[in-house]
Parts: structure tokens; C-alpha cells; sequence
């Protein structure tokens, strides 16, 4: 069965159409919270859609230990063929609208939701990012041979591509800055 891939709606910003720009090919991420203990979990999640705001959305189960530590978030997206990293700091709601699950359903999601898109337990986790960190490599892999023997001569990192961050991306996003 093949996934269909992540949905991504024209974004409002240059820092959001950066952000979707790097994620478009990773659908899965890491969704990590803060537990109870004060200690960190995290959990695969495939994202169904980027909207227009730069919200990603994603099915969940309502009884999940998750649901109730989505008000501090993060989402890891990873490509290493591509070296492509993706921080977002941010914060998830629980949305339980039937149209937009139903909109977003596809049938990869049945395993986990037997009754489709009117299973009882099933939600939308709608992540805000506030914030995003992203490493951006040459994706030859040529050029990152020779980038990391020319690192290891010089002791020192050395074209490693860009990093950088885009804060504020839920109120009006700001670039702060290229850190590579």
C-alpha cells in the first residue's frame, strides 16, 4: 500500500515556504512531549498536511498518554539522503471536526482507525510551529565525501551547508538568522 504523500498548501511567508520547501519529501517525523516525570517521549507521526498557516496535521487516537502533553512540542524531520534536518519547536491542539478528518482520510490510516474516518477515538493533532531550526546539506553525495575529508584535514567543520532559524512562524515569521 503505498502512502499518499504529505499535502503541502501554498504558504503565507518566505520562512513558511522555506520550512515547507525542506519537509515536502519527509512525511514522517518525530513528535516528541514532555512527560508527566518531566522526562522527554517521542513517537513517529505521519503528517497528512502543512496548511496555508504552516500548521501540520496529523491522525491520533483521543486515548493516547500524548493528548494530554501537546501545550510544549517538538517535530523532527530527517532526510539523510538528502541531509536535510528539521527542528520545530511549537505547541498541538486536538482537533475532532469530522469534515477535515474526513477530507484528510486515506485508507493507510485503517490499522489504526477500523472504522475509518468514523472510528470514535480518532482525531486530528494539529501542530502550531513557533519556531524552526534546519540543517541543509549538499544533497551529492560527491560533494559531502569531499566536505568531510576536507573537514577531517582541516579539524574543523567545512562546507557543511546552511543552518539556520525562522522564529516566530505562528504570529508572523522572522528569519534570524544563518548559522552554518
Amino acid at each position: 500500500m503505498t502512502r499518499t504523500p504529505m499535502h503541502i498548501e501554498t504558504q503565507t511567508t518566505p520562512e513558511l515556504k522555506h520550512i515547507a520547501e525542506l519537509i515536502k519529501g519527509i512525511a514522517t517525523s518525530m513528535l516528541t512531549t514532555i512527560e508527566a516525570d518531566g522526562s522527554l517521549a517521542s513517537r513517529p507521526m505521519y503528517a497528512l498536511e502543512m496548511d496555508a498557516t504552516g500548521a501540520l496535521w496529523f491522525f491520533t487516537d483521543t486515548r493516547s498518554s500524548k493528548v494530554e502533553r501537546l501545550g510544549v512540542a517538538n517535530l523532527a524531520f530527517t532526510d539523510l539522503d538528502d541531509s536535510t534536518y528539521v527542528s520545530l519547536s511549537g505547541h498541538g491542539e486536538i482537533v475532532t471536526d469530522r469534515g477535515h478528518i474526513e477530507r484528510l482520510w486515506s485508507s493507510f490510516a485503517r490499522p489504526w482507525f477500523p472504522d475509518g474516518p468514523d472510528s470514535p477515538n480518532l482525531a486530528l493533532l494539529k501542530f502550531v510551529p513557533h519556531s524552526a531550526d534546519y540543517w541543509d546539506a549538499p544533497s551529492s553525495k560527491m560533494v559531502r565525501a569531499v566536505s568531510d575529508l576536507v573537514s577531517i584535514v582541516a579539524g574543523k567543520p567545512i562546507g557543511m551547508g546552511e543552518h539556520g532559524s525562522h522564529e516566530g512562524l505562528s504570529g508572523g515569521a522572522l528569519l534570524v538568522g544563518n548559522r552554518a
